[in-house]
C-alpha cells in the first residue's frame, strides 16, 4: 500500500506535514515557530526545590517553568550510595519501592543533566528525566544502561532473530545500552554499525558541551520537525514526498541520502498557489477533524468531548441500518466506530485516560472482537497506548502517551465570554444578579447614585422587565439607580459603581467573612424570631413589650434581673386577686339570684300593667342585666391591693381568735 508524504511550510510561522495512503488522511504532524517543540532536548539544569511529600524535584533548566523531576525517572547514578558510573538495563529500572528517598538523593542547588519528555500542559510545568536518551535513524542511544535490545513493534520472530544475530557483531560502547528501531529491519551490519557511530561521536560533544555550560543551559537540541518526522516515519511505503518550499525539499533529498540512501522515493516541489493541503483536500479533512461530531458511514456517529482529566467518546447508531439482526447491527457499526476511533486519535493527538461508549453487546465474543479492532488499531500509533476490556455498559477504558498538548488545545484559545464551557448565563439570570447587586448596594447608607452597565441585552431586559422593581427599590431605599447599556462588556459581566453625596466614587462591595466562631462574631446578620415580629407587628405604636421607642431592649444587666423579678411578684398577685375574684362572683351571684326573685314577685303584682308598660319593664330588665354583668366583670376585675388587704386581714383576724381561745 503506498503512502504520500506532503509538507506544507509557511515561512518563519509553521510547518505542517500529512500522510495520506488512498486519498485518506492517516497521520497528521504540526509545528509553529512561536511554540516549538521542545521534547527531547537535553538541558544541564539546577534543584531549585524538594518535595519529600510527592517524593519529586523541581529543576531549573532555563525553562519560564521549573521542570518536574519524579523520584522513578532519578538513575541510580544520583543515589546516596550509588556509583557515578553505575548502568540499568534496558526496560529494567529499579523499583520504586526499594529507592532512596528523593530528599536523600538530590540537594537544593545541584546541578544535574535531565532530559524533557512531556511539555507542560496548563499549569503544569514539563515532565524531566534523569534517563537519557538520543534517537537516531535506525536505533536509539542510551547511555548509562547496559542492555540491547529490539523494538516491541518489530514482532516477526525471523526479523527479530536476524537482528540479534547482527547486533552481537556491533562494537557497542561501554555503559551504553541500544534499541532497534522499526526502520532497522532488514539493515545491514554496516548500516547499523554507521547509525551506531554517528550517535556515539553526537554523546560524547554533549558531554563536552554540559561540562563546558553553566547551569540552567540547553546542551542538545532535537531536530526540527521535518527531519525529525522523517526520521521517525518514514518507511518503504512512502514512495513520494511533496513539497511547497525548495529549501525544505533540499533539506529532505540531504537528509535521505544521508540516512537512506537506497531509498526509492520520489520528491516533488508543488509550484500551484492554490495551496498544497487544499489540491490534496486535507484541508476539508482538517475541518472535520476540528469538529465535535465525526460521522461514521452509514449513518453512525462520533461525539468527542475533552475535559482536563479525560477523554469522552461516545458512539452513536443513528439511522445506522445495515443489519436486520440488532445484535449484528451494533457489532458493525463498533468495529465502524473503533477504527474511526484510533484514526482521530493519532490525528487530534488526544492522550490520557480514553473512555468509549460503544452500543451495548449482548455476546462477549462481539465484544472481543471490538477489543481487538481497538488493539490492532493502535499498533499504527506511534503513541504508546494501553487498553482495557469492554465492560458489559459497553464502556470502554484506555490510555495513549501524552507528550505535548493536543491539535485542538494547540490551534485553539478559551473563549473570553464563556470560558471555553460553551455556554453563557441568559438575560434573565443576569438582571436577576444585577437586581441583587443594586439592593445590596442601596443598602449602604453613604451611597446615592448607584451606576451600572451590562451589556445591551441585558440592559434591555432591565428596561422592560424590571423597571418597576428598579422604581420601587429607589423610592424604598431613596436612591438614583442608572442603567448603562456598554458594547464593550460580555453578556456576564456587570459593573457596578456607587457615589455618595459629594459624588466621589466609593466602595459599596461586601467585606469578605471573618474566620472563626460564627456564633461570637459581632458582625452577624440582623434577623428575629418571626413570632415575635408578628406579634409586635400587630400591636399598635409605643406598646410594645420590652421595647422603647428606639427599638431597644430598655436596660442593663441588673434591671433584667429585677424586671424578671417583678414578673414573678406579679404571677403571685394575679393568683391571689383570682383567688378574691372567686369569693366576690360567689357573692354577686346569690344577691343576683335574691333580686331576681324579687322582680319576679313584683312583675306578678303589676300583671294588670298595660302592654306598653310591659315592654318598658322588659326592657328594663335587659338593661339591668347587662348592667349587673358590667358591675359584675368590674367587680371581678377590682383592685387586687383592696383584695389583698381583705384578705390579709381576714387571716389575721381568723388567727387572733383563734389564739384567743386557745388562751
Amino acid at each position: 500500500m503506498s503512502k504520500t508524504m506532503l509538507i506544507n511550510t509557511t515561512e518563519g510561522h509553521e510547518c505542517r506535514i500529512a500522510v495520506v495512503s488512498n486519498g485518506r488522511l492517516e497521520e497528521l504532524y504540526t509545528e509553529r515557530t512561536s511554540s516549538a517543540s521542545q521534547v527531547g532536548n537535553i538541558y544541564k539544569g539546577r534543584v531549585t526545590n524538594i518535595e519529600p511529600s510527592i517524593q519529586a524535584a523541581f529543576i531549573d533548566f532555563g525553562g519560564t517553568k521549573n521542570g518536574f523531576l519524579h523520584i522513578s525517572d532519578v538513575h541510580p547514578q544520583h543515589f546516596p550510595s550509588g556509583d557515578k558510573n553505575a548502568v540499568e538495563p534496558v526496560g529494567r529500572r529499579t523499583a520504586h519501592k526499594t529507592r532512596p528517598p528523593i530528599q536523600k538523593c538530590l540537594n537544593r542547588g545541584q546541578e544535574i543533566i535531565v532530559q524533557m519528555t512531556k511539555e507542560g500542559i496548563g499549569t503544569k510545568g514539563p515532565t524531566m528525566t534523569t534517563y537519557l536518551s538520543i534517537p537516531g535513524r535506525l536505533m536509539v542511544f542510551m547511555p548509562g544502561m547496559k542492555h540491547i535490545g529490539i523494538s516491541r513493534k518489530i514482532e516477526d520472530e525471523d526479523d527479530r532473530g536476524k537482528l540479534r544475530s547482527i547486533l552481537d557483531q556491533l562494537d557497542v560502547p561501554n555503559e551504553v545500552g541500544i534499541i532497534v528501531r522499526t526502520a532497522g529491519v532488514a539493515k545491514s551490519k554496516r548500516d547499523l554499525q554507521r547509525d551506531l557511530s554517528y550517535l556515539s561521536r553526537l554523546w560524547s560533544s554533549v558531554k563536552q558541551r554540559a561540562h563546558q555550560s553553566k547551569a540552567p543551559a540547553e546542551v542538545y537540541q532535537e531536530s526540527d520537525l521535518v527531519v525529525r518526522t522523517i526520521r521517525d516515519v518514514f518507511d518503504s511505503q512512502i514512495n513520494r514526498i511533496v513539497c511547497d518550499s525548495e529549501d525544505v525539499a533540499t533539506t529532505v533529498r540531504e537528509f535521505l541520502d544521508v540516512a537512506v540512501p537506497r531509498a526509492k522515493c520520489t520528491i516533488e516541489l508543488y509550484l500551484d498557489h492554490k495551496g498544497l493541503f487544499s489540491e490534496f483536500g486535507i484541508e476539508a479533512e482538517l475541518q472535520r477533524i476540528h469538529s465535535r461530531t465525526v460521522e461514521l458511514p452509514g449513518g453512525g456517529s462520533l461525539v468527542f468531548d475533552q475535559t482536563e482529566a479525560l477523554v469522552a467518546i461516545d458512539v452513536n447508531s443513528g439511522s445506522f441500518r445495515q443489519h436486520s439482526n440488532a445484535e449484528k447491527n451494533a457489532l458493525k457499526l463498533n468495529l465502524l466506530a473503533a477504527e474511526e476511533i484510533c484514526r482521530q486519535l493519532r490525528l487530534r493527538d488526544m492522550g490520557g485516560v480514553i473512555v468509549c461508549d460503544f452500543v451495548d453487546l449482548r455476546q462477549d465474543k462481539n465484544r472481543r472482537q471490538v477489543e481487538k479492532a481497538m488493539r490492532d488499531g493502535l499498533k499504527k500509533d506511534r503513541a504508546k497506548s494501553k487498553v482495557l476490556r469492554l465492560s458489559s455498559f459497553g464502556l470502554m477504558e484506555l490510555t495513549r502517551q501524552r507528550l505535548r498538548p493536543s491539535l485542538k488545545q494547540s490551534i485553539y484559545s478559551r473563549c473570553p465570554r464563556c470560558a471555553g464551557s460553551g455556554l453563557v448565563m441568559s438575560d434573565e439570570s443576569v438582571a436577576l444578579e444585577v437586581m441583587r447587586k443594586l439592593r445590596a448596594a442601596c443598602s449602604d447608607t453613604d451611597v446615592t447614585v448607584v451606576e451600572v452597565a451590562v451589556a445591551p441585552t441585558v440592559a434591555q431586559h432591565l428596561a422592560n422587565a424590571q423597571r418597576r422593581l428598579i422604581a420601587d427599590l429607589e423610592r424604598e431605599t431613596e436612591r438614583t439607580i442608572t442603567v448603562l447599556a456598554d458594547d464593550d462588556l460580555t453578556q456576564q459581566e456587570i459593573q457596578l459603581v456607587c457615589r455618595n453625596a459629594r459624588g466621589s466614587e466609593i466602595n459599596c462591595e461586601p467585606p469578605p467573612p471573618t474566620k472563626g466562631d460564627r456564633n461570637a462574631r459581632d458582625d452577624m446578620p440582623k434577623t428575629i424570631d418571626l413570632r415575635q415580629y408578628l406579634a409586635e407587628k400587630d400591636k399598635p405604636d409605643g406598646k410594645k413589650d420590652g421595647k422603647d421607642d428606639k427599638g431597644g431592649d430598655g436596660g442593663d444587666g441588673d434591671k433584667k434581673k429585677k424586671s424578671r423579678r417583678g414578673r414573678r411578684g406579679g404571677r403571685r398577685k394575679k393568683k391571689s386577686d383570682a383567688q378574691s375574684g372567686e369569693k366576690q362572683n360567689r357573692d354577686s351571684k346569690d344577691e343576683s339570684k335574691k333580686d331576681n326573685s324579687d322582680r319576679q314577685d313584683k312583675g306578678r303584682n303589676d300583671g294588670n300593667d298595660d302592654g306598653g308598660t310591659k315592654k318598658k319593664r322588659r326592657r328594663g330588665r335587659r338593661g339591668g342585666r347587662r348592667h349587673k354583668k358590667t358591675s359584675d366583670r368590674n367587680n371581678n376585675r377590682g383592685d387586687s391591693k383592696d383584695s389583698n388587704d381583705n384578705n390579709k386581714g381576714g387571716n389575721q383576724g381568723n388567727n387572733g381568735n383563734d389564739k384567743g381561745e386557745k388562751n
